[in-house]
């Protein structure tokens, strides 16, 4: 038998193979969180999608839900904040490229100014999304739950929202909430009606000017509104009112919105905090002024793909949750 002779191919074996396709191992694995995270967004769109195709006709009007603008009390202004919110997002990814091109060129006080106003910028949005969940779950308007499970809203003459707090007026006695102490160990009751069905009724009936919605859509993609008499009728269906917005039931039509909403915005907030969080770390590194000793700025190059990453996530959730 001959002997087997070791070839040296040139390769020093013990320092790998070189960097893949030129870049650098920690960049690839970079690229292959952000590849395997985008394929859970897009699961989680497309789930969406199909469940509101299924329920077209209870799914919420999007103007009508996210209408709010702080310290505008009262003011209809449908999608502005969450177009503010987006504008923010997407300067803070024009802020990250800008503190990525200044370690390219090694320049450490442009990377602080930038990378700051990048953190600065999430900080905001994050915010700017609590404050819309905090509205979401508050509401604004009120609704009536049938007993098939479909929703009742209110509206003036003229088709405008109008919220139940400004008509209906409480004259029931409350009930108090049952409880594992108060009755029944097995028996557990979730939080109370905010209004009781007899003085909706009542005060409906002292207020000719009002109509209801239903959730049908017309021809023209709006809600339905009744007449005057099939209001009233309509409303006799009615066995409790909701005010806002949880994982159960909301104000603003079909469970399974409110379900996506806090699910996928939630998702991608988290996202967002954890970038934040990232970003502070390499700031204070470039600080300290260790990517200078290193000679290289390649870390904050890789925190700038994953909040890319994310910005770019929020253009679709915010195409097809907000706009479409």
């Amino acid at each position: 038998m001959g002997a087997t002779v070791a070839v040296n191919s040139g390769h020093d074996t013990s320092k790998g193979f070189g960097k893949p396709f030129g870049i650098s191992y920690g960049k690839m694995m970079m690229w292959f969180f952000i590849l395997s995270d985008a394929l859970t967004f897009s699961g989680f769109i497309v789930a969406y999608g199909f469940s509101r195709f299924k329920f077209i006709q209870e799914w919420p009007i999007a103007d009508e839900v996210f209408n709010h603008f702080p310290f505008l009390h009262g003011v209809d202004a449908p999608m502005y904040y969450v177009a503010l919110m987006t504008f923010i997002l997407i300067f803070s990814s024009v802020t990250m490229v800008l503190a990525v091109d200044a370690g390219h060129h090694m320049k450490k006080n442009k990377v602080i100014t930038y990378m700051f106003l990048t953190i600065i910028g999430g900080m905001i949005f994050v915010g700017s999304q609590a404050w819309e969940w905090k509205n979401f779950i508050n509401g604004g308007y009120g609704a009536v739950k049938t007993k098939s499970g479909s929703l009742l809203q209110f509206t003036d003459a003229d088709g405008k929202r109008v919220p139940m707090n400004t008509f209906v007026v409480k004259t029931a006695t409350d009930r108090v909430q049952h409880t594992a102490s108060t009755g029944l160990w097995s028996v557990k009751e979730g939080s109370l009606s905010p209004y009781a069905m007899k003085d909706v009724i009542t005060s409906f009936a002292a207020r000719p000017d009002l109509r209801v919605r239903t959730q049908e859509l017309t021809e023209a993609g709006e809600k339905t509104v009744l007449s005057r008499e099939a209001s009233i009728e309509k409303l006799k269906l009615g066995v409790k009112t909701i005010e806002g917005a949880n994982l159960v039931e909301n104000e603003y039509g079909h469970p399974l919105f409110a379900d996506f909403f806090f699910f996928i915005t939630g998702f991608h907030g988290f996202h967002v905090f954890s970038g934040i969080v990232i970003n502070i770390i390499i700031f204070i590194n470039v600080i300290l002024g260790t990517y200078e000793k290193r000679g290289q700025y390649e870390m904050v190059e890789k925190v700038g793909l994953y909040w890319h990453f994310v910005d770019l996530v929020w253009v679709f959730v915010f195409t097809f949750f907000y706009l479409v």
